[in-house]
């Protein structure tokens, strides 16, 4: 028989709630365990207990400082490599910023591409900006020495 998918609220009746509460804490301890054994990583489990003066610690309060000391020292080495929200967000817009700058260089390179091609199509030069010009020449050149080479390959 299938279980029934189980809602998901606060539970009420402090009877059942310390029930729920014990018997999820024990499966938790118990997936703690299973990770442990089968991957072979340190883990532990702290659970604090509305129930309970006493805090549940796995394996036991040794095992789970020696777990955050690592963590800890683990963190200070790979201070790059721990990414906060901010830094995160200031690398992604670095990398979109890089992006945007390369395909406008690309379509900039595409126009001046096209205003060639419609001048040796016999089509008359637009009015451009100096700077225009400037570059559809720096292109036209970069074109030219790209043929030569190839002409030198061929030979």
């Amino acid at each position: 028989m299938a279980r029934r998918r189980l809602k998901l609220a606060y539970i009420s009746n402090d009877v059942a709630r310390k029930a729920t509460y014990n018997k999820r804490k024990k499966g938790i301890i118990k997936k703690v365990s299973e990770l442990t054994t089968l991957c072979g990583i340190p883990a532990c489990a702290i659970i604090s207990s509305p129930f309970d003066s006493k805090t549940e610690v796995w394996p036991n309060p040794e095992g789970a400082k020696k777990v955050i000391e690592m963590y800890k020292n683990a963190s200070v080495i790979d201070e790059r490599k721990n990414v906060n929200q901010e830094s995160f967000l200031m690398q992604m817009i670095d990398k979109a910023q890089d992006h945007q700058k390369k395909v406008r260089h690309d379509n900039r390179e595409k126009e001046l591409t096209m205003t060639m091609l419609d001048c040796m199509r016999g089509e008359t030069l637009p009015n451009m900006p100096l700077e225009d010009a400037n570059d559809l020449n720096k292109l036209i050149d970069k074109k030219l020495k790209e043929i030569e080479i190839n002409i030198a390959k061929l030979n």
